[in-house]
């Protein structure tokens, strides 16, 4: 393990022998609000400092399993214990240098999942469907609850825009990734010549605010529409002007919604996906700024991203961030999304460690 990361860990001791002697004392025990945020950091500070205890542990039985090789009568022993303690250390190490990594606080949290089609036309918008069917289907692979807030059918199938709303804890860590546009190359239904068409969606993923922490709307800075609903719904949809259309004026930002049947509700989760695009606005501008300081491996997530690439005759997907390219693109299709989000995530935390690293420097 590298000097500057057991640095660290030792840190993580230092600080779990310090949060047991504050969590003891009277006056911190009679504020509830600090000894709540000392409580949680003393889960995760113990989380870390027990795993270092034990890698420590380990290299020591290791240290001892090599002085008794010289014995003829413990080697083979020795050589078991020596493997044993190896492999063991580098489970140990691989998930310190892993709970070192900086989180952020919104992995945690639910997502709000917005596809929107862009260059192609049609085509684009049945490939909207296409990215909407895949990313519900990977929902139900990982038992996510997942809700339509919001969704403008194109003419012919697909979507001109739809927003789903994923609920699950860690819903938004693991598909943050995904944000960008996202390309296809196939031949389209529409075409009658065996061409092959490309056409592009645009994905952005956000965190769902935080009641406490969410922007507060003035009602001074909105206006908000009804209309008539339109499209399958049955005899309600078209008969009362449910659907709600919330428009932020400083901004421009626009959210609707009709799926639901009443105009409360459609208003509710229009200003909830409204609140969401307004601090994502917020964070793709900080992003923007720390991205003129140094180029991140991912990248910032912006919609002019292209991140991604469906080709269907090759049955190839290749993200052009790490340079990954898979030919299982009917399997990804239908939602196995898993090992692409892997890699996406294992080349971040690469990321993070080496800045980690510099910043040791």
């Amino acid at each position: 393990m590298k000097d500057f990361l057991r640095h660290q860990l030792e840190r993580f001791a230092q600080r779990l022998d310090e949060l047991d002697f504050l969590l003891s004392r009277e006056d911190i025990m009679a504020d509830m609000a600090q000894y709540r945020v000392l409580s949680r950091e003393h889960a995760e500070v113990t989380a870390i400092a027990g795993r270092w205890a034990r890698y420590r542990q380990r290299e020591a039985d290791l240290a001892g399993a090599r002085d008794m090789l010289d014995d003829p009568d413990m080697a083979e022993m020795a050589r078991e214990e020596i493997a044993a303690a190896e492999n063991e250390l580098q489970q140990l190490a691989d998930e310190l240098q892993r709970l070192l990594l900086p989180k952020d606080p919104d992995d945690a949290r639910n997502a709000f999942l917005e596809i929107r089609a862009g260059t192609g036309g049609d085509e684009s918008a049945l490939f909207a469907g296409d990215l909407a069917r895949m990313y519900t289907r990977f929902a139900a692979s990982q038992g996510w609850k997942l809700e339509v807030m919001s969704a403008s059918d194109s003419e012919i199938g697909g979507y001109k825009e739809v927003v789903l709303r994923v609920e699950a804890d860690g819903a938004y860590g693991r598909l943050r990734f995904e944000s960008g546009g996202h390309r296809v190359q196939r031949v389209p239904a529409t075409e009658t010549q065996g061409r092959i068409h490309t056409s592009a969606c645009t994905v952005a993923v956000m965190p769902e605010p935080d009641e406490a922490q969410a922007i507060t709307l003035n009602p001074a800075d909105l206006r908000i529409d009804t209309f008539r609903a339109s499209g399958a719904g049955g005899q309600h949809i078209n008969k009362t002007d449910s659907a709600v259309r919330v428009v932020h004026l400083p901004t421009g930002l626009v959210a609707e919604c009709q799926d639901g049947r009443s105009q409360h509700s459609n208003k509710a989760k229009a200003l909830q996906v409204l609140q969401a695009r307004l601090q994502e606005k917020e964070r793709s501008e900080r992003a923007a700024k720390e991205a003129a300081l140094r180029k991140g491996l991912i990248g910032s997530g912006d919609r002019s991203d292209r991140i991604r690439t469906y080709n269907f005759p090759q049955g190839r997907l290749t993200d052009h961030r790490i340079n990954l390219t898979l030919y299982k693109l009917g399997a990804v299709m239908d939602g196995d999304l898993g090992e692409v989000l892997d890699a996406l995530q294992a080349a971040r935390e690469a990321e993070q460690l080496a800045e980690l690293e510099a910043s040791q420097a």
